[in-house]
């Protein structure tokens, strides 16, 4: 075995020991001489080791580690506060994600005006517009501050000198995708410039003490752009969601370091801002004095908050030989499976023949397998031209077999449609502790849950020509 030099390649390499030859990989016989088993390694790298260095603090038993410098402090919106946890950690950085429009930056600028003070002043970085257009938007929705600073920067150096002499409590950076390091090549938003702002602005965070807020773009598929690293370097993410043509808008945990991961916050989008919603049910629901045939109400969880929403359904007969199936707010997936339970356990023969429209009210996105029993029933008193009585609501996960499955948080759901004046609600078989004065019917599948339509509609209900002979 031949020793290494100082001119060797840090990589390991072959070499036959009959005739010399030199290869980056291990051979049994040596091409060059036909030689077996001549080819040994040499020239491996040396180990390399890291030798002890000087400690910044010495290590304390975990029970006199002090807390008091990671006590949160309110952002001086509920809502907000309720998904981080009870605030902003000082040191703390949150990663807010979002499509364009959404309204993260309305939201971050109310944040930056109320979490503003004498004590703990606020600096507020836009990359993406100029000083005179925040300040626009200051003025609308009555966001000025004395101790509120502002500066248009996109150079990561201007914005750590911004640190310097402002001194803040709390950087809100809009956004990571638009600062770059002149010391990395690449154009802003690239890979390494995002890994290089984001770094450099959490060793700052945390050697100041200074909460921080990144504004992060999202991809047509709606995840996070730029590296996966950022996701994993942040202590927060939060995820900002809504339909831009309505007027809720969603705030849900991600990820957490000092806080769950299932709490959501409730904002509603206005022209005078962003204002959080401590009760969202009004949203979602359309007060009638007599109730109509194709709407059913549910309880679904965004979170642990349980909201009531409306499933409304319309079903017409069609002129086309492929009937529509149009859905908004609900996934057509689903609304084809409730469909086809209906038809083939509940006899309810007519619908695959006639257009149906399937949508949710208020612009929320009821994606969980609780809302099943409550699409069913709006399509079946869809169909049937009855409504379902009133203060109704129905919880539940459908089975192809027609079965009524059980689901999570039943006893929340009910006590949030008992608070709002509900009285009656269909649940699978099981709910736990009812509500006092609430007429809770278990079903068990989809027969006993169309008992609840009034018998002169299940009789009328549209049948083919087949089926009333």
């Amino acid at each position: 075995m031949a020793v290494r030099t100082k001119s060797a390649k840090d990589r390991p390499s072959y070499r036959c020991t009959e005739c010399g030859w030199t290869t980056a990989k291990w051979l049994g016989r040596c091409p060059e001489c036909q030689a077996w088993g001549t080819v040994e390694e040499y020239g491996a790298p040396a180990v390399r080791t890291t030798a002890a260095g000087r400690v910044s603090t010495p290590a304390l038993p975990i029970g006199k580690v002090d807390v008091r410098t990671a006590t949160a402090r309110s952002t001086g919106v509920a809502e907000l506060d309720r998904v981080l946890g009870g605030g902003l950690v000082p040191g703390a950085v949150v990663l807010l994600a979002g499509e364009p429009g959404v309204g993260k930056s309305t939201l971050l600028l109310d944040v930056a005006a109320k979490a503003a003070s004498a004590e703990h002043p606020t600096l507020y970085v836009t990359g993406e517009e100029s000083a005179s257009q925040v300040r626009l938007r200051a003025d609308r929705i009555k966001a000025l501050h004395d101790h509120l600073y502002l500066a248009a920067e996109t150079d990561l150096s201007a914005v750590l000198g911004h640190l310097d002499a402002v001194k803040p409590s709390l950087l809100i950076l809009d956004s990571v995708q638009t600062v770059a390091s002149p010391e990395i090549d690449g154009a802003p938003g690239g890979m390494a410039q995002v890994r290089e702002v984001a770094g450099a602005l959490i060793r700052a965070s945390k050697e100041r003490g200074m909460a921080t807020l990144l504004v992060g773009h999202v991809t047509k598929d709606g995840a996070i752009a730029g590296p996966r690293l950022l996701e994993h370097l942040v202590d927060v993410v939060l995820s900002f969601e809504g339909d831009r043509h309505a007027r809720l808008r969603l705030v849900r945990g991600v990820k957490n370091r000092y806080g769950a991961t299932d709490e959501v916050g409730c904002f509603e989008l206005h022209d005078e801002g962003i204002t959080g919603l401590t009760d969202p049910s009004g949203l979602f629901l359309t007060r009638r004095d007599e109730p109509v045939p194709g709407t059913c109400l549910t309880v679904t969880l965004e979170g642990k908050r349980p909201l009531v929403v409306e499933v409304q359904a319309l079903t017409v007969d069609t002129q086309i030989p492929s009937p529509r199936r149009t859905t908004s707010g609900l996934e057509t997936s689903r609304v084809s499976m409730m469909l086809a339970v209906l038809e083939q356990r509940g006899r309810i023969s007519a619908l695959g023949k006639r257009d149906i429209y399937s949508a949710t009210v208020g612009g929320v996105k009821l994606t969980e397998p609780a809302a099943d029993l409550a699409v069913a029933l709006a399509l079946a008193s869809a169909a049937s031209d009855t409504p379902l009585p009133k203060n109704l609501v129905a919880i539940g996960e459908v089975g192809l077999a027609g079965e009524v499955r059980r689901v999570t948080g039943v006893q929340r759901r009910l006590a949030e449609a008992h608070r709002l004046g509900f009285t009656h609600a269909l649940v699978p078989s099981d709910p736990g502790k009812i509500p006092a004065g609430m007429k809770v019917t278990e079903v068990a599948d989809m027969g006993d849950a169309l008992r609840a339509l009034p018998r002169r509609g299940r009789a009328d209900a549209p049948r083919d020509d087949n089926a009333r002979r």
